[in-house]
């Protein structure tokens, strides 16, 4: 899914809008034990706990794409017969009302999901009236002929409040609050199927993870089926040895300030469109070449992406460049420049030393003092 397919869905998770008819979740103990069960019908629960899972649901479909949301494909070994998919296609069309369906999911998931804590499995049943567009791309709410039915699950921390002094009305004194068990925002979740060109897919969905570098792997494997792709930070870690590897003694200051910029504005050239951009290896092939990496070099570009990243690897860019700051760092100095300003840094020998040599404006502050 791409910004604009999950914008859509998230917009429709408003009081007004709301396509959620019905809430299901299971607590679940420290010790993997189900504490409590309970389904409700979504818009009859009190104004108050309804914008609460409303919000839970919204984050569900909240970060950024690539990174913190996910779109994955579903592999053809999990949509048989007592794969994932099945279990995730009977929760979607009994529409969370079978019991016995939602046990073996909260099952499933309490073996899969891995927390020192308390946690609460919430699950969501939506239909959304998809509304026809005009050829100016206007909205026509009143020409849908598709609906898109879809379960939202998301996973939540329960941890006890923090001890404090809160103030008793009643009793006009401050007193110490006795400490509740609160649901915070969630840790993982997925939206199922995928919402693709304004259409159900279910051969794909989207994952959320609130920390990207925590996977998850066991709850991806065991509910969805799905393989993970890199984290972000594998990816850059992985961009950045491919690059050293492939330039080896020609990886200089110039060439890697080259690359930098060149990537970035292909970022900026492509930040108005929905899809993230992507470099699988041609791309990544183009990027060095185009920032001057030598023919020579490039007769190992293959070999050094199979070994680096494989085959099949792709990059999200904006995982992989840093956009907001370009960054030079030694064992001793780190020196911290506006990436669209990299030109004010050089190299140069001085005294048959190697230096950087930073051209000054003319404002320089030391420690907040303006010298001269």
């Amino acid at each position: 899914m791409n910004k604009k397919e999950i914008a859509e869905i998230k917009k429709q998770y408003t009081q007004q809008r709301c396509p959620a008819s019905r809430i299901c979740g299971c607590y679940v103990d420290g010790e993997k034990n189900k504490k409590t069960l309970f389904r409700e019908a979504f818009l009859s629960l009190p104004e108050e706990e309804f914008f609460k899972y409303l919000n839970i649901f919204r984050k569900t479909l909240s970060g950024t794409v690539g990174k913190n949301l996910l779109s994955m494909e579903i592999p053809f070994s999990a949509e048989e017969a007592q794969g994932t998919q099945d279990l995730l296609m009977r929760l979607k069309y009994t529409g969370l009302q079978d019991d016995a369906i939602l046990e073996e999911f909260y099952d499933k998931v309490i073996e899969s999901f891995y927390y020192a804590g308390n946690y609460l499995i919430l699950l969501s049943y939506g239909v959304y009236d998809i509304p026809g567009r005009s050829s100016d791309g206007l909205e026509m709410e009143d020409a849908s002929d598709e609906v898109y039915e879809h379960i939202i699950c998301c996973v939540c921390p329960v941890n006890l409040a923090k001890p404090c002094l809160s103030y008793h009305e009643r009793e006009n004194c401050f007193a110490s609050r006795a400490q509740d068990w609160l649901v915070e925002m969630p840790l993982i979740g997925f939206l199922f199927p995928a919402f693709h060109d304004r259409s159900a897919d279910i051969h794909s969905l989207l994952y959320y993870n609130q920390k990207p570098e925590m996977p998850g792997s066991d709850f991806v494997d065991g509910i969805l089926g799905c393989d993970l792709p890199l984290t972000a930070g594998s990816q850059k870690e992985t961009f950045q040895t491919l690059v050293e590897e492939t330039l080896g003694e020609a990886c200089d200051y110039e060439t890697v300030r080259t690359i930098c910029e060149n990537l970035n504005e292909m970022i900026e050239e492509q930040k108005e469109e929905p899809e993230p951009l992507v470099l699988g290896k041609q791309e990544v092939r183009r990027l060095l070449e185009q920032s001057g990496v030598s023919g020579e070099r490039m007769e190992q570009f293959d070999d050094r992406y199979e070994e680096a990243a494989g085959e099949r690897t792709s990059f999200v860019a904006e995982n992989v460049a840093s956009t907001r700051k370009f960054e030079i760092r030694t064992k001793d100095v780190v020196v911290q420049v506006n990436p669209e300003r990299s030109d004010l840094v050089e190299t140069a020998v001085i005294d048959g030393k190697k230096c950087l040599v930073i051209e000054l404006t003319e404002n320089v502050e030391v420690n907040g003092i303006q010298v001269r």
